[in-house]
């Protein structure tokens, strides 16, 4: 009897301790319990995973750095690559990777020892540092001293602090995929002269540090000089398709250096870097239209060539080239009635003039000289898409990527295009892309009558060939495409600045809007007896007003 009470007692009891698991089951806790209905220890292992990666998704950091957070990653990096500790100084950037060959080739490959990393004053996320050490290649050794900054970033996956890695890290001059190298030299050094024989340096004259590195990478061979020792920087394939000559950044011993004469004035390039040096972002090129010599190139910006190298919407000074096509397939004649409405509409696109002006019953000598848009998008739908093209390479010389300056240059670019962007280019945007030295040289060859490449060494040093056009002009319209510039210089929108240069001159005002940026590009080209000249002043505003003046002077020493 007892021992049926017990096993009904026993039997009564049972749903209770069910009951009691399935609560701790509900409750997230007993393993025991859990595995009862089924989970088992891998779905355990699931649940706890699950817990860690939401833990860790709570961890992750977003938002702003915070100035610790800045200050302890940048100090991390330095300190470990100061103290050699390589493969902790990569781990402290976004991209150990690259981090790792670079920093590990500062040593090696650029010989740089006993180096000290010094961080400076963080500004927001960016800490500036100085660098010391010597540099010893083969018993010579020579202190180096300089300034670059590091970015810090917050990782994505886990919002770890870490340094932005890019080359410009190890040295400011580094782009990156280049490297820096200690060795003898695979260039001799060159001593380059002005057309009077002065010797060039940027010393002297600041803006032409590019365009010595280029005449020593082209020439350096050929003038009979003989290579020294040196730290350099050497250009990897991005920064050769960007036609970045490598860079010195430390002689150890002098190599002898060959000379090579250009054809730069003295005079000339000591102005135009005293006007570019007045704005920001300011760059101009002055030619001889007679011969195609360069007379002079400055730019306000000295670590890039903007005045040669620049790929840049010219804005209105296209409109020259555009005219010479337009009267040659009699859409325009100078003194022709011609259509400026406040608005035209052409592939999609509706094109506005400046403030919605228009000109009533006017001639193409007026729009051209006032600027008119419409003028010239009201003549796209009877041109084909190759027209501007053409006419910008075989009378121009422009967009075949040929020209032999003697220093690297961007030699414009005039693509084939359709719609709305074929009549864009018209007025110099879309896909068009140009340089001071090409606008000079368009101003130039109106000038001149024929192309002449722009050269600033003489073809005789090194026997190249020069770029040539295939075809020039007709007298009739080179007559009037003379005449619309010496209107626009004489009563347009370049009278101002162009005041008290005529009779023989002409000119072209241009702005050009660029995505991002609350003012246009200011362009002017112009000419003025045998000078040509042409210069850009980003972000500057109307061309008349910004890179006029600096065009204007530049010819009143003619």
């Amino acid at each position: 009897m007892g021992k049926r009470r017990r096993v009904a007692e026993r039997r009564r009891t049972k749903p209770a301790v069910v009951g009691g698991m399935l609560a701790v089951v509900l409750g997230g806790a007993g393993i025991g319990a859990y595995a009862l209905y089924g989970g088992g220890a891998a779905a355990d292992e699931q649940t706890a995973a699950a817990a860690a990666a939401a833990q860790k998704a709570k961890a992750v950091k977003t938002g702003p750095l915070s100035a610790a957070e800045v200050t302890t990653a940048a100090r991390a990096f330095l300190t470990a690559w100061q103290q050699g500790r390589l493969p902790q100084a990569a781990a402290a950037t976004d991209d150990a990777t690259a981090a790792t060959a670079l920093l590990a080739g500062f040593t090696k490959d650029a010989h740089i020892e006993k180096a000290t990393f010094t961080p400076g004053t963080r500004v927001g996320d960016k800490v500036p540092f100085s660098v010391k050490g010597t540099v010893t290649y083969r018993g010579i050794s020579k202190p180096l001293a300089y300034t670059s900054s590091l970015t810090v970033v917050r990782r994505a996956s886990d919002g770890k602090p870490l340094v932005g890695w890019h080359a410009s890290v190890v040295h400011p001059d580094l782009q990156d995929g280049d490297t820096l190298v200690t060795g003898e030299s695979g260039t001799p050094p060159v001593k380059a002269l002005d057309r009077d024989g002065g010797e060039i340096t940027t010393a002297k004259y600041p803006s032409l540090g590019t365009v010595l590195d280029g005449l020593r990478e082209k020439y350096g061979k050929i003038v009979g000089g003989k290579a020294g020792v040196e730290l350099r920087v050497v250009r990897g394939k991005e920064s050769k398709a960007k036609k970045a000559s490598d860079k010195t950044l430390l002689e150890l011993s002098e190599g002898t250096p060959g000379t090579v004469k250009t054809t730069l004035s003295p005079r000339m390039q000591a102005a135009a870097e005293e006007q570019v040096a007045k704005r920001a972002r300011a760059s101009v090129v002055v030619l001889r239209p007679s011969t195609g010599e360069v007379l002079a190139v400055a730019n306000s910006g000295h670590g890039f060539n903007t005045a040669f190298q620049g790929s840049l919407a010219p804005g209105s000074t296209m409109k020259v080239i555009t005219s010479s096509l337009l009267i040659e397939k009699g859409l325009a004649g100078a003194d022709k009635t011609h259509p400026c409405p406040k608005t035209f509409t052409f592939g999609g696109w509706k094109f506005h003039n400046d403030d919605d002006f228009e000109i009533k019953n006017g001639s193409f000598k007026a729009s051209f000289a006032r600027s008119c848009n419409t003028a010239f998008i009201s003549q796209a739908p009877k041109l084909g898409n190759s027209d501007l093209t053409r006419q910008a390479q075989q009378v121009f010389g422009l967009s075949m990527n040929n020209w032999a300056v003697g220093v690297p240059t961007f030699d414009g670019s005039v693509p084939v295009q359709s719609q709305a962007q074929m009549a864009a280019s018209l007025i110099g945007q879309g896909g068009v892309r140009m340089n001071p030295l090409n606008m000079a040289s368009v101003a130039a060859t109106v000038k001149s009558g024929v192309f002449r490449q722009p050269y600033l060494v003489s073809p005789d040093v090194d026997h190249r060939t020069l770029a040539t056009a295939s075809r020039t002009l007709s007298a009739d319209t080179l007559s009037q495409l003379r005449e619309l510039m010496n209107y626009t210089a004489a009563y347009g929108t370049a009278a101002e600045a162009m005041a008290g240069l005529g009779p023989d001159y002409g000119a072209k005002t241009g702005s050009a809007e660029v995505d991002g940026q609350d003012k246009p590009n200011g362009w002017f080209t112009a000419y003025r007896g045998d000078l040509a000249a042409a210069g850009v002043v980003q972000a500057g505003g109307h061309g008349g007003d910004t890179a006029g003046p600096i065009v204007a002077s530049l010819l009143r020493m003619g």
